[in-house]
């Protein structure tokens, strides 16, 4: 654990304020879950919470299936980074920053789908520009986005690449899905 050297005081409503650095590097929004765990030596944790982190067995396993049946390279994201993947090299992906690009997706709420022509745009910031989105859904669950679904295609593809209407039912089938499964 890292000391930032900010001390803060709690209120007499027992709240404290995180420092605006802190939430901007941690990229912790307004309204944004956050687990709170304690140790034994006193200490207070905060962690972002990702209600799709705890689908991500499930979503891995929604993405295998996805690339297994229609070959489609299908990567799942909460609003931070990728939970999940499938037909991409995992390495790459798993665990990695979300691009600009997708959080503006999200932020949309509306499918988003490339075509030729478009300003490519990858799902991981800071890529090695070697897989573009296709086609992007984000995940919606009680009005909140909580994160996304995408196909993906190799920067090799990027001239002749078409995005297919099955292609983009699918991935909004899946977000929908996804998003229903944290509802129950």
């Amino acid at each position: 654990m890292k000391a930032t050297g900010i001390v803060r005081r709690i209120d007499d409503l027992g709240r404290v304020v995180i420092p605006k650095e802190i939430r901007r590097t941690m990229r912790i929004r307004e309204g944004d879950p956050l687990e709170i765990y304690t140790d034994r030596e006193g200490e207070v944790i905060f962690k972002k919470y990702s209600p799709i982190g705890e689908l991500a067995g499930f979503s891995s396993q929604y993405a295998e299936t996805l690339y297994k049946t229609c070959n489609m390279s299908v990567i799942i994201c909460d609003r931070d980074t990728v939970i999940a993947g499938a037909g991409v090299p995992r390495k790459d992906f798993i665990d990695k920053r979300v691009s600009e690009g997708t959080e503006a997706v999200m932020d949309g709420r509306n499918v988003w789908t490339y075509h030729p022509g478009d300003h490519p745009f990858e799902v991981i910031a800071d890529g090695n520009a070697s897989w573009y989105v296709s086609c992007m859904m984000p995940i919606v669950t009680e009005g909140d986005v909580i994160g996304s679904v995408s196909t993906v295609f190799p920067a090799s593809e990027i001239e002749t690449h078409r995005v297919t209407e099955m292609e983009t039912k699918l991935i909004q089938t899946a977000a929908g899905f996804l998003g229903r499964q944290l509802e129950t």
